[in-house]
This record gives structure tokens, C-alpha cells and sequence, in this order.
């Protein structure tokens, strides 16, 4: 298989690269269909691979000694998930699955490295990269602590939407409280309230966004600060134009 052409790759980081050494990590990359809950880092294990995003949504997960877990994170083709490499760590506590279904380009642990220690420049890129997840993080705990269900319903929506090719946001019930931490019923009930505004259409296992004007509106300033952060440090957008109608 010939090697993928960086102006056709849609993963966001891969597209920041110099030529050179995109060239250099194509020559050892793979592309793969990733099926929902295809595990990419499963927790306390060492990775053989990171994957660049191409498509679908992969869910970072934080689970407890006593089994309770809530999403931290999660990285569409605007990201990398094995991140925790970039800081020369082996393994993470942390799990990582897809959340819905889609494609993404594998590299070796190995040549990762040995492109991060070649070019201190793109090891600086990636280092960005991680900050940018850490200020999400940050924003998460803000947002769970002094926003209501109402506005982090909307914002994970909104974030869900950025990294999701089209308006159709194929999350279910059960995904969207593990993202909040909270129960289905309240998801459900809060999905009613923002269906019944004319903002979202939700089905079963479905969420398509009609107005992301409004969605953005609900969420306030619980979204929009990592974006900015991510824009400013990539140098690519990753938040979404706002588009009245889906």
C-alpha cells in the first residue's frame, strides 16, 4: 500500500508536520478500520503503537479501584491517542476505546521516539499537543463543578461535533452519562429539554446537531477555551464553524 499523501490525510497533526518528517512516519504507518470498542491503550500496558485519528471518536476512560469510571478525554482526527508517549512514559492507568467506529494511522512506539528525539521541533509540536489535553482536562473539572447538566450537555455535544465528520453524532445514552458522570435518566431527560429548543435531533443511539449556533449559546463559557489553545499552539482549527441549520 503506497504511503498516504499529507495533503489527503485529515488527522490535524499530521498536517502540522513538516513534509519531511511526515514522510518519515508514513514509511512506517498503517492504516486500520477501527470497529466501537476497539481498545487502542488498555490500562497499566505498554503501547507497540499510537494512532493518529483519521476518523470516529476514541474515549479516554478513568476507572476506580472500585470499578466506577467517567470519561477524560476523548480524541477524534484532531488528535493522537497514545499521548503519554510524548512524555516518555510506558503505560498509563487510563483506558482508551472506540466510542464510534473509524480509521486512523498506526506508528511503532519505536519510530515515534525516534522522530521525537531527531526533531526537537516536532517533539515540541507534540508536547503542545499534550498541554492542549491537559487544558481540556482542566475545562472538564471546571465545567463539572460550576456548570449544570444543561451546559456540559451542550458543551460535550459541541466537542463531539468538532471531532465527527457531518451533523449525525452517533453517541447513545449509556456514552453520553458515562461522559457527564452521571445516571441515563438524567441524560435523557436533558436531551428532551434541548430537542424540545429545535437545537439537536435525538434517536436512538443518535444525536444529530440543527442549530450549533444555540448549542454554543447554552454551553457558554464552558467551551471554547481548549479550542482557542489548540488553534493557537497547532495552528489549525479545531472548532467547528457555527452553521444555523444541519
Amino acid at each position: 500500500m503506497p504511503a498516504p499523501d499529507q495533503r489527503n490525510v485529515r488527522n490535524l497533526l499530521l498536517k502540522a508536520l513538516p513534509t519531511d518528517v511526515f514522510g518519515l512516519l508514513m514509511a512506517d504507518a498503517e492504516m486500520v478500520q477501527l470497529p466501537a470498542k476497539h481498545v487502542l491503550v488498555e490500562s497499566d500496558q505498554p503501547n507497540e503503537h499510537v494512532c493518529f485519528m483519521e476518523e470516529g471518536l476514541a474515549s479516554m476512560v478513568a476507572t476506580s479501584a472500585e470499578d466506577e469510571a467517567v470519561e477524560v478525554g476523548h480524541v477524534g482526527y484532531e488528535g493522537l491517542v497514545g499521548a503519554h508517549v510524548v512524555l516518555k512514559t510506558d503505560t498509563t492507568p487510563n483506558r482508551t476505546f472506540l466510542q464510534v467506529s473509524g480509521s486512523g494511522l498506526l506508528v511503532s512506539v519505536t519510530t515515534f521516539r525516534r522522530i521525537l528525539a531527531e526533531f526537537p521541533a516536532v517533539n515540541d509540536m507534540f508536547l503542545n499537543y499534550v498541554h492542549c489535553c491537559d487544558i481540556q482536562l482542566a475545562q472538564s473539572a471546571l465545567a463539572n463543578g460550576r456548570y449544570n447538566m444543561h451546559e456540559r450537555l451542550a458543551r460535550w455535544l459541541l466537542m463531539c461535533h468538532d471531532r465527527l465528520i457531518g451533523n449525525d453524532l452517533p453517541l447513545t445514552h449509556e456514552f453520553l452519562s458515562l461522559m457527564l458522570g452521571v445516571r441515563r435518566s438524567g441524560v435523557t431527560n436533558e436531551l428532551h429539554v434541548i430537542e424540545g429548543m429545535r437545537i439537536i435531533k435525538a434517536t436512538r443511539g443518535n444525536v444529530r446537531v440543527i442549530d450549533r449556533a444555540k448549542l454554543e449559546e447554552i454551553a457558554g463559557g464552558s467551551y471554547g477555551i481548549p479550542e482557542r489553545e489548540y488553534e493557537r499552539l497547532i495552528g489549525l482549527p479545531v472548532r467547528r464553524s457555527v452553521s444555523r441549520k444541519a
